[in-house]
């Protein structure tokens, strides 16, 4: 098999050979990474998981919740986007409650109570999604988690430094 020169079959260098393999193994890699085929969980391909969840963004301007509140209630809701692509999930609903007209803080002479702006609103988004990964839960790039911050983001309006208050899963369509 191997001739004096090292040479397989006499024609190809050994090193040559496992150089060449290589290369076909990386290049199959990045072929899978690119067309999509390492997505979900093994096994999981063409399964998702229902997921609605709740987001409350606190002191919203009232013409901010008037404006964007047209978007929510179209038919279908607003589609959430992330890094300029348009994600399977969709803003359904929006209610506003009046935001606590200041802050308390706990000092060691009492209770200090800050004013805040008057007339802002607490918003809840009703956000419903379909996931790959129920483990990640990922909705675009944010997972989606009781507790973390989230923003809300459309083609037609974007609120950052919301808290996530509610998920339920469900099954997928």
């Amino acid at each position: 098999m191997l001739d004096e020169k090292g040479r397989l079959f006499g024609k190809i260098n050994i090193i040559d050979l496992l150089v060449v393999l290589l290369v076909l193994v990386v290049a199959a890699v990045v072929a899978i990474k690119l067309l999509g085929g390492g997505d979900g969980l093994p096994g999981a391909e063409g399964t998702s998981t229902h997921l609605t969840y709740t987001v409350e963004v606190d002191g919203v301007k009232p013409e901010v919740y008037e404006n964007l509140k047209g978007y929510v209630e179209q038919e279908g809701g607003d589609q959430l986007m992330a890094s300029g692509d348009m994600l399977n999930a969709y803003v359904t609903g929006v209610t506003a409650a009046p935001h606590d007209e200041g802050v308390s803080v706990n000092t060691t002479n009492g209770t200090l109570v800050l004013p805040t702006e008057e007339g802002l609103l607490d918003l809840t988004f009703t956000i419903e999604s379909e996931v790959v990964n129920a483990v990640t839960n990922e909705v675009g790039t944010q997972e989606v988690r009781i507790g973390k911050t989230h923003t809300v983001k459309t083609v037609h309006f974007e609120l950052v430094n919301g808290v996530i208050t509610d998920c339920q899963w469900g099954a997928g369509e």
